[in-house]
């Protein structure tokens, strides 16, 4: 048993859910997510509440349920209440600045890095070397923030670069003299 797939999702108010086929919808006051969801597991919406359960026990359709769970919670979750990461820029001279729908980071090289913001994920600059990304669907924000980190990661000398904000650095010790 999955103990990922066998949990209940329970629908907050304010939000709809429909299940069409392979495509499950969920669409509240951030947004509309689509989840396509596996044939291979039954869904069933009732007072309030997703249950998710598989069609028969075979390794598969088991891989499949706690998978499939978690997407749809993901879409439930994301049109409610939204997703977030918090990073920061570490370094003297690295700075962040927002112009429109462009992340504009002075990184220690000869030039400015620009990043073009994708549509439905939206970046909050405090100050100059902090910055929040906040999406409704979880996985376009995790692939955004990892393509802003890859820009200049964290060394492990002094730890400069981009890194989220709860990130662990392993620092290596200099030269010995």
């Amino acid at each position: 048993m999955s103990r990922i797939g066998q949990a209940i999702i329970k629908i907050p108010d304010g939000i709809e859910v429909k299940h069409e086929g392979n495509n499950f919808r969920a669409k509240g006051s951030k947004g509309e997510l689509t989840a396509s969801v596996s044939n291979t597991v039954n869904i069933t919406i009732k007072d309030n509440t997703i249950s998710i359960v598989p069609k028969n026990n075979n390794s598969r359709n088991k891989a499949i349920w706690g998978t499939t769970r978690a997407l749809i919670n993901n879409a439930v979750l994301g049109v409610s209440v939204g997703f977030s990461k918090d990073m920061e820029i570490v370094g003297v001279g690295y700075r962040g600045l927002l112009q429109g729908q462009t992340l504009s980071l002075s990184l220690g090289l000869s030039h400015p890095v620009e990043i073009q913001i994708p549509d439905g994920i939206l970046v909050k600059m405090e100050g100059n070397t902090k910055f929040t990304i906040s999406s409704a669907d979880k996985q376009k924000l995790g692939e955004f923030a990892a393509m802003v980190r890859s820009k200049r990661p964290p060394e492990p000398f002094k730890g400069k670069g981009i890194r989220y904000a709860n990130e662990f650095i392993l620092r290596k010790e200099g030269k010995k003299k």
